[in-house]
């Protein structure tokens, strides 16, 4: 569904096993010895695909981490050392962490919540235009994504991927409390990002349908893409190149080597 403004599922397997086990003890005609059975091993912890290394998390010892309810302000001061005067134009200022762990999370579905997302949604409406009798993605929709496409491209990758390094507890904490105990955010963040750079590279016009309210992409294989994808396609193939470009660039920052496991 193309949205006005913007980027895990056993009752009946458990009722017929337990089926099938009545049914063979009720046809047994001797009992069988119990044979003892050992304790059930305990479960391993996920392994850790990119891990962060313990020495980049202490690059700057000195700097205590707020803790998460009271980060706000730290991540404020810490970004607008690379955003500037841009930061409060661009960015939702409250519960930040929050904000961009669920949208992280979120991108890969099929809904990204606005109400969640670290960004301010583009300025104006969809911009199509009426091709014969079908309606298309505008070309010039693009545009209303041009600031935040500049934005992306000069920010510096490696103070960014630090910002990000130090504040990965807060990250983590943030992750485990959404619904994810024993699960690593920064193997969810690469999973993200390797899924948006997967986006299909749309060329040519964009038929549109508007079914209801919302415009939606005629295209069966549009319409079915993530919300992440949709949001890349939306922007157009220029600046989507040029968001994956730095993606592609933050992910080598990120993750220098080869995954474990």
């Amino acid at each position: 569904m193309l949205m006005k403004n913007p980027i895990w599922w056993l009752i009946l397997i458990v009722l017929l096993g337990g089926a099938a086990v009545l049914y063979f003890w009720l046809e047994s005609e001797e009992p069988r010895p119990q044979v003892p059975q050992p304790p059930p091993a305990p479960s391993a912890k996920p392994a850790i695909r990119y891990p962060i290394e313990p020495a980049r998390l202490a690059d700057e010892p000195a700097k205590a981490l707020p803790a998460l309810a009271e980060s706000d302000g730290a991540m404020r001061d810490a970004l607008a050392g690379l955003f500037g005067e841009k930061l409060e134009k661009f960015f939702n200022l409250q519960d930040m962490i929050h904000r961009f762990v669920a949208t992280v999370d979120n991108l890969p579905r099929q809904n990204a919540p606005l109400r969640l997302m670290p960004v301010k949604p583009v300025a104006g409406r969809l911009v199509v235009a009426d091709k014969g009798e079908s309606r298309t993605l505008s070309p010039e929709n693009s545009g209303r994504y041009d600031p935040y496409v500049r934005l992306a491209e000069v920010v510096p990758t490696q103070p960014l991927v630090a910002v990000y390094v130090r504040f990965y507890p807060l990250f983590q904490q943030q992750y485990e409390e959404l619904g994810y105990p024993g699960k690593y955010f920064n193997d969810r963040l690469v999973e993200v990002i390797d899924h948006l750079l997967a986006a299909p590279d749309v060329q040519g016009s964009v038929l549109l349908t508007q079914p209801q309210v919302l415009y939606r992409f005629a295209d069966p294989e549009l319409e079915g893409l993530s919300a992440g994808q949709k949001i890349l396609v939306r922007m157009g193939g220029e600046n989507a190149a040029k968001v994956k470009a730095k993606l592609r660039e933050f992910r080598r920052a990120l993750v220098p080597k080869a995954p474990k496991g």
